[in-house]
């Protein structure tokens, strides 16, 4: 009687317990630290946007405050320019009889109080006569010729300026000086200077 010969087992026994779970999971690794990298930067943005939000509010709410007279301010310029004006066209004090000097003494006294209430809310007047020309802060109406001062100085304020803080609330009206100065006299035996080239000054404001 001949034996039949066994056919070997060709099926392979799969792994049982932690071995087989574990398989799947290394094949999706790559994939996971890829999502895990995308919600990281996803959070990150959101974090640094809400931040850049809550300064921008901040920022505007320190501007509100800092910049709330403004408006107000602006209004009451023209106050201080007529106090001004007043005072400047008084006749000579040897001229004033009493009741003309009462009055002088009040409006000075009135603009005093209107300017120490500005300087109170960082209102500042800006005067700027003799002073170099500042496109920032200046608006030229005029230039002047034979002035004696380099060419850019202010020589005549026709209106002062003033400053809120660091914004400009309104840009002194001044006349500057063209061209160049005379030169100076040369003491003897000393060389003569050479004028400066002329200088052009901006007036935008």
């Amino acid at each position: 009687m001949t034996e039949t010969p066994e056919t070997p087992d060709t099926e392979q026994e799969l792994p049982e317990g932690p071995e087989a779970e574990a398989a799947p999971a290394n094949d999706r690794e790559p994939e996971l630290e890829t999502e895990v990298a995308r919600l990281k930067d996803q959070l990150l943005r959101a974090l640094a946007e809400q931040e850049n939000v809550r300064r921008r509010a901040q920022r505007e709410r320190d501007d509100a405050v800092k910049y709330a007279a403004q408006k107000f301010a602006t209004d009451l310029l023209s106050v201080a320019d007529n106090l001004r004006r007043a005072l400047d066209s008084a006749p000579p004090a040897q001229g004033q009889d009493d009741a003309t000097k009462s009055l002088l003494v009040g409006v000075a006294a009135t603009e005093r109080e209107l300017l120490g209430a500005f300087e109170k809310h960082g209102i500042r007047r800006v005067d700027p006569m003799g002073e170099k020309f500042d496109h920032n802060l200046h608006q030229a109406m005029f230039e002047l010729e034979a002035t004696g001062k380099p060419a850019g100085t202010i020589v005549q304020v026709l209106a002062p300026g003033y400053v809120l803080q660091d914004r400009l609330l309104r840009a002194a009206m001044v006349g500057v000086a063209k061209g160049n100065a005379p030169a100076p006299v040369p003491e003897p035996g000393a060389e003569k200077d050479k004028p400066e080239g002329y200088q052009r000054v901006d007036t935008k404001v």
